[in-house]
């Protein structure tokens, strides 16, 4: 495939660089797969103790460099790594479809993103900013600074096998950080195309060695990443469960982490919606990347008066959804990431049926030419109640249970009822409504949208989600502070030396 050689993918790989070399290494080899057909589309032999131990040495020294850089310098090496994805967007892109699964569109639109966070990343490196105060003592001045907290190591999932990276790592690198990467070993080849493009601009531009590091393996790195004292930030997006372990035991030496967790999302559906938009942004939240984003919509609360109506343009609209070949843009819907997916799919339509679901669309595995690889799974429906274990779950899979509710108050209460806290939003053209779900007594997650869907962010704004999502945010707004450690300054000018509370010492 012409985009593998574009991307310097060979039938072996290294998994372990320090961001200009690469290193040999006796780790595993992981064998990546395309859920797409089942192919084998190369290897990566992943990073050891020995080389881990190198990427962090070096990570540490290159610091001592990099932190001196002006950030507008930093922010021209981010800007030159935009256009290098640029170049690139079209063959990474076909790459992120073709080992991760999800449509051509949607890898385009992965790459797009990282090409937008270089943008807000540049813009960013010449407005890191402090603020200054009033000093309470004659002739002094107090201001508080920022400055960057070391090594920013970075565990990703394989749903966003470049994006989140990026989201990280540029923010992180403006801010003066140097980052170690831990990619999902289910996109493994997604990361080493990455590391291949940042290579070439860093090389240009004599970025100290280690300022990107590269560390592609299985559970064990990123448990050496949340247990090393020299890492000062872990941020780790991937499932609860994950996440509460790196947390445990990066708290436990008293690190800092940043985790982006599951979800549990819901639409609610008010009689008062225009229900064109509604199901236009049900459907792709609820199918778009066959139900694995951390943001899919996994729920619908419809107000009873439209519950029938919705139901039944679902129903129809699901019918028209093809399941097929990602890189085919006439298709909706992929395949999930592997086999074990599809038996989480499964076990989760059978535990919807035994408490008592209706299914309305069915579940089921699509067999024969073009589904080879066993990993193509129906989009289905199931009517439900808010209190099923199952609806409780979050499920990485396009499984939609549809919920019922007579006043916006239980609507917000259902909404609300669930361990995960990240997307959120209500379809309503009632101004009261909207404004209520987004009031403090409304919406408790962290993204809250009215008239659009919960599927996806732009860049922009801070991205994350509260409870069992983690707490953590990433990308826009003021999230640039997560990689930076914050300083209080105290400058005396005068000729005294005024104490606090007005000690004297009689000298």
């Amino acid at each position: 495939m012409e985009f593998l050689s574009q991307l310097k993918i060979s039938p072996h790989n290294q998994g372990a660089s320090t961001g200009t070399k690469w290193l040999s290494s006796q780790g595993s080899k992981i064998d990546s797969y395309s859920p797409v057909d089942g192919k084998l589309i190369a290897s990566v032999e992943s990073a050891d103790k020995q080389s881990y131990e190198q990427i962090i040495v070096l990570a540490r020294q290159a610091f001592t460099q990099w932190r001196l850089w002006p950030a507008p310098k930093r922010g021209e090496i981010v800007r030159q790594v935009g256009q290098a994805l640029r170049v690139k967007k079209h063959a990474l892109g076909q790459l992120v479809s073709y080992e991760m699964g999800k449509s051509l569109q949607e890898g385009l639109g992965e790459v797009q993103e990282m090409i937008d966070i270089c943008d807000f990343a540049v813009g960013l490196s010449r407005q890191l900013h402090g603020l200054t105060m009033h000093s309470e003592r004659p002739g002094h001045r107090m201001y508080e600074q920022w400055h960057p907290v070391g090594i920013v190591s970075i565990i990703s999932a394989f749903n966003f096998p470049v994006a989140v990276w990026s989201w990280n790592s540029m923010i992180g690198w403006v801010c003066g950080n140097v980052c170690i990467w831990k990619p999902s070993e289910k996109t493994p080849l997604c990361a080493v195309a990455c590391q291949q493009i940042i290579t070439e601009v860093f090389s240009q531009n004599q970025v100290p060695e280690g300022v990107c590091g590269l560390a592609v393996g299985y559970r064990e790195i990123g448990e050496w990443m949340a247990q090393d004292p020299r890492i000062a930030l872990v941020s780790a997006t991937g499932s609860t469960r994950m996440g509460k372990a790196v947390g445990a035991a990066v708290g436990a030496r008293l690190g800092r982490s940043l985790l982006e967790l599951g979800g549990n999302n819901a639409i609610i559906i008010s009689e008062q919606a225009d229900l064109n938009i509604a199901l236009m942004g049900a459907i792709f939240g609820a199918v778009g990347t066959a139900g694995q984003r951390c943001t899919s919509t996994r729920r619908l609360i419809i107000q009873e008066n439209v519950y029938d109506d919705v139901k039944n343009k679902l129903i129809a609209a699901y019918k028209q959804l093809r399941i097929g070949n990602p890189l085919d843009e006439k298709n909706h819907v992929g395949p999930l990431i592997d086999k074990e997916a599809v038996g989480s799919y499964l076990q989760s339509t059978e535990a919807c049926k035994k408490e008592g679901g209706k299914f309305v669309v069915e579940p089921g595995i699509l067999e024969g030419d073009g589904y080879e690889s066993g990993c193509y799974v129906k989009p289905c429906i199931a009517e439900a109640e808010p209190h099923f274990r199952i609806v409780q779950h979050e499920t990485f899979a396009p499984v939609l249970y549809l919920l019922k509710y007579k006043t916006l108050d239980e609507a917000i209460s259902i909404q609300n009822g669930v361990p995960q806290g990240l997307s959120s939003s209500i379809m309503t053209l009632n101004l009261r409504e909207a404004e209520q779900f987004l009031s403090n007594a409304g919406s408790d997650c962290g993204i809250a949208n009215v008239n659009i869907g919960t599927s996806g962010a732009e860049i922009g704004g801070a991205f994350g989600g509260e409870k069992e999502t983690g707490g953590g945010r990433e990308s826009g707004s003021d999230a640039w502070k997560s990689y930076m450690r914050r300083q209080t300054n105290t400058i005396n000018y005068s000729s005294q030396l005024p104490l606090a509370q007005g000690i004297r010492f009689d000298l």
